[in-house]
């Protein structure tokens, strides 16, 4: 048990380290440090109050608890037996390591879309997505504000994922930061992609900025996580995203 519990506090403290870290680093250059350079790459003109953040914050750290939580779950002898998790690199080779952090991140982004999609219902939303989406006007802060019902549904395709694949740790921790670093993109409140973006024939799959403003601003279409696959698949695009993009984006080309 003290074993579980100090491992329990290691990850807790290096997720609450990466959260803060990326986006304490992207809140300090757009929000304080450059606030008046960067305003032309704002997506919503208004900025959020210090309600806002230390209610993003204080969520943001409860969802490190529940992931350090889950992720501390696995490595109980009574669990890790069941699991496909494996600690020497070359037992599967370096290409299927580098495949399998591919392999989460696609596999994350489908996840994401239909349980995005299902606690959008209203019998849901208000008792599980609603914390989130308190953030009309999302932060950097925002990346990780989910009410604990939503951040165990957040977190659960780990491990649930490591049950039917092979997944070395340093996959998972990979993968880990990949999706820090796109959440706190995509609730930056700016964007970073140029124009031309949109027209790119494979780049314009990416999520963007933009995109995942719009539905927090209108709480419809836009469900997609990395990319928007799913979103035109399925018809959820919002209408004027496009049109919204290539203004936000032409903007922040101007010097």
């Amino acid at each position: 048990m003290e074993l579980l519990l100090k491992t329990w506090l290691f990850i807790f403290i290096f997720s609450n380290l990466r959260y803060f870290f990326l986006a304490g680093m992207v809140f300090l250059y757009f929000y304080v440090f450059y606030r008046q350079r960067a305003i032309d790459r704002k997506i919503q003109a208004r900025f959020p109050t210090n309600g806002d953040i230390y209610r993003e914050i204080f969520y943001s750290t409860l969802t490190a608890a529940l992931m350090a939580a889950m992720i501390t779950a696995l490595s109980a002898p009574a669990v890790r037996g069941y699991t496909l998790l494996y600690f020497d690199r070359a037992a599967f080779g370096y290409a299927y390591f580098w495949l399998s952090v591919l392999l989460l991140i696609f596999i994350h982004d489908a996840y994401f879309y239909w349980m995005h999609r299902a606690v959008h219902h209203p019998q849901l939303f208000k008792k599980v997505h609603f914390v989130h989406h308190q953030s009309t006007n999302p932060t950097p802060w925002t990346s990780f504000s989910f009410h604990p019902l939503e951040g165990i549904l957040e977190i659960l395709i780990i491990p649930l994922l490591t049950f039917v694949l092979p997944l070395h740790p340093l996959a998972i921790g990979i993968f880990v930061l990949f999706m820090t670093i796109y959440n706190v993109y995509g609730h930056s409140g700016y964007e970073l992609y140029p124009a031309w973006f949109a027209r790119h024939p494979v780049l314009r799959w990416l999520n963007t900025s933009v995109n995942h403003n719009m539905h927090h601003r209108y709480f419809k279409g836009n469900y997609g996580l990395y990319f928007r696959f799913w979103d035109e698949w399925m018809g959820t695009t919002h209408p004027h995203y496009e049109q919204t993009f290539a203004q936000k984006a032409r903007k922040s080309q101007k010097k």
